[in-house]
């Protein structure tokens, strides 16, 4: 519509600036030197959420970081539409890789460099100024809610407690998420599903003490060779994972998902061109776009043990770590999945060393179906302002909280990311590009017309 045009190009700027204040806290939820960042970026989100025009909004304290809810009823017969999104980032080491202050953003080329700029204040900002163009041009025709929770990077641990104490309050007909990408913004998409997570550590520990590789290397076990062992000893031959009972639940996908999934464009020397390596590597049989969407998959997030500082020195380590996670997709369970990653870790455990697992958190996968009413108000939406019908894909990362909503809530979501994978999410030098940021803002107001007409019939 002409009038969400105008207002938006009249106020640009001013979306960016916002984006760019709340960009500047460092609203780490891992880390608890931050903790009053998070209370900061929580008033600061629910500041901008009255600015926006929200009737209530109210800051809910949890056992760890708050949640901000908001909320704008025109119309209680109305359809209605619940916004998530998480105003918590992750930690930005290794700091020296960035290339400019990870909380202080910077514009090049196009593109906003910062940390949590498209994971997830980026994205979840685009509601919020898409929520202020139909309010302020008098065109919303939705009820609209927000949660905007500051713990999904930790793996929403309060969330679910919040959500079961507050039913009455989150009643929706739908929940809008943007935290995810799309293929490129020439071949838009749309993630019909995320994996689920499970994450644990493993500690690996031999001698009481570490000990002169020289004395005793050759004689005594050292634990980082044997976790790295271990480790290995994951994927066979053809990077199968051989972990028992790891596939028992896996939903396998149709051929015709497969074929769909096809056609979405893949430049393989583009791929590796810009992850800086000369080959690519997965499971056998499976292309990359499924390696990364519609199969599960076994990484090291870290692992490390003896001497790493500066120089050398000869220990052979008492104890080695690594933190290892499992991506999941449909049927598997994530408490399942973990119980078995430490059973087969405390199963293969060699003489001369003990080993000791704990979860850190985890989380289910979900799909969403492609013939529901949700999915086809994003999918004209974007089609609407792309040009394009958008295609349906699978997303390789995790929304911990989205098979609780559904479960708890009883309602659908629906996934509108519109930034890339070539983002540098989780990595240094995390950005989110301008051309996306205001595309969304463009595009989301007519989710909500479209989802209204489709509702309603009207």
């Amino acid at each position: 519509m002409n009038e969400w045009k105008q207002y938006q190009e009249t106020h640009q700027q001013r979306f960016l600036d916002e984006l760019i204040q709340l960009l500047r806290i460092p609203s780490i939820s891992a880390k608890s030197e931050h903790k009053n960042d998070m209370l900061l970026c929580a008033e600061a989100v629910k500041q901008r959420l009255l600015e926006a025009g929200a009737d209530l909004v109210t800051i809910y304290p949890t056992n760890g970081h708050p949640v901000v809810y908001a909320e704008k009823i025109i119309d209680p017969t109305k359809p209605t539409v619940l916004v998530y999104g998480h105003y918590d980032v992750q930690p930005a080491d290794p700091l020296e890789l960035w290339h400019s202050g990870p909380f202080e953003p910077v514009i090049k080329e196009g593109k906003l460099f910062a940390r949590g700029s498209c994971d997830d204040k980026g994205q979840f900002y685009m509601h919020v100024k898409a929520f202020e163009t139909l309010v302020q041009t008098n065109t919303l025709q939705t009820n609209v809610k927000f949660i905007i929770e500051g713990e999904e990077e930790i793996g929403s641990p309060h969330l679910a407690e919040f959500v079961v104490a507050h039913k009455s309050l989150l009643q929706a007909d739908v929940i809008l998420i943007s935290d995810t990408s799309m293929l490129s913004m020439d071949t838009p998409s749309i993630d019909v599903g995320v994996r689920g997570l499970s994450y644990i550590e493993v500690t690996v520990t031999g001698p009481n003490r570490d000990l002169h590789s020289g004395v005793y290397g050759g004689a005594v076990a050292n634990p980082a060779t044997i976790l790295a062992k271990m480790i290995a000893s994951c994927h066979d031959e053809n990077n199968h994972i051989i972990i028992p009972g790891f596939y028992d639940d896996v939903l396998a996908s149709s051929n015709e998902e497969r074929a769909q999934m096809a056609k979405a464009p893949f430049d393989a020397a583009a791929y590796q061109a810009d992850l800086g390596i000369d080959a690519l590597w997965g499971e056998e049989g499976y292309s990359t776009n499924e390696r990364t969407g519609i199969r599960p998959t076994l990484e090291v997030n870290g692992i490390w043990g003896g001497y790493t500082g500066e120089g050398a020195k000869t220990v052979l380590p008492s104890k080695a770590h690594a933190k290892i996670s499992a991506r999941l997709v449909p049927n598997q369970s994530s408490a399942d999945i973990t119980q078995k990653l430490i059973a087969y870790f405390k199963s293969i455990s060699p003489a001369g060393v003990t080993v000791e697992a704990f979860e850190h958190h985890g989380g289910e996968p979900y799909l969403t179906p492609i013939d529901s009413i949700e999915y086809q108000a994003a999918a004209k939406a974007i089609t609407t302002t792309f040009g394009k019908a958008p295609i349906p894909v699978r997303g390789g990362g995790s929304i911990p909280i989205c098979a609780l909503f559904e479960q708890e809530l009883g309602i659908k979501i629906v996934f509108m990311g519109f930034g890339l994978d070539s983002d540098n999410l989780h990595s240094p030098n995390e950005k989110f590009d301008l051309f996306n940021f205001y595309k969304g803002i463009a595009t989301i107001p007519y989710f909500h017309q479209y989802y209204n007409e489709l509702k309603t019939g009207k």
